[in-house]
């Protein structure tokens, strides 16, 4: 496994992993369950790529992990099924604390059980509960991660 900066000629097969993860990541969000790839990546394209370091884990020349990152926010955090407890979301967090070594914030829905656990074991803190904005408005998580000495 690699992590490598993402290229735009990376776009079709990002997309792809990223449609399969969301699916099988969000089965109590039926907005989240109802988008399709074109959906997705009109929405990149627009709203991720211009505005975020965006970083790709690959294995064996297969697209496995997405981060994306504004500054210390991570926005996009993705690891498609397949490679999951394969370290490749301990390999795209060492690059996120790489990109903002001194704080990172990020949101997932509540229900989002093993997102949290996985934030959690990696040392971020739940700083805010609330609801994620429309079409979604479900229950989030707003966590954060300070390096040694930092406040929250």
């Amino acid at each position: 496994m690699k992590l490598r900066p993402y290229a735009p000629s990376d776009e079709a097969a990002l997309m792809q992993m990223w449609h399969e993860t969301r699916v099988h990541a969000y089965p109590y969000l039926p907005t989240e369950q109802a988008y399709t790839v074109a959906d997705l990546t009109s929405y990149f394209c627009e709203h991720i790529a211009p505005k975020h370091d965006i970083w790709l884990a690959e294995s064996d020349a297969k697209i496995v992990g997405l981060l994306a990152m504004q500054g210390s926010y991570l926005n996009l955090f993705y690891v498609h099924p397949t490679a999951q407890r394969a370290g490749v979301g301990e390999a795209l967090l060492a690059k996120a604390r790489e990109l903002s070594p001194q704080a990172i914030e990020l949101h997932t829905h509540q229900q989002n059980v093993s997102a949290c656990a996985f934030y959690e074991k990696h040392g971020f803190r739940a700083a805010r509960f609330g609801t994620s904005g429309p079409p979604e408005s479900s229950p989030d998580v707003e966590y954060h991660w300070r390096a040694t000495g930092n406040s929250t």
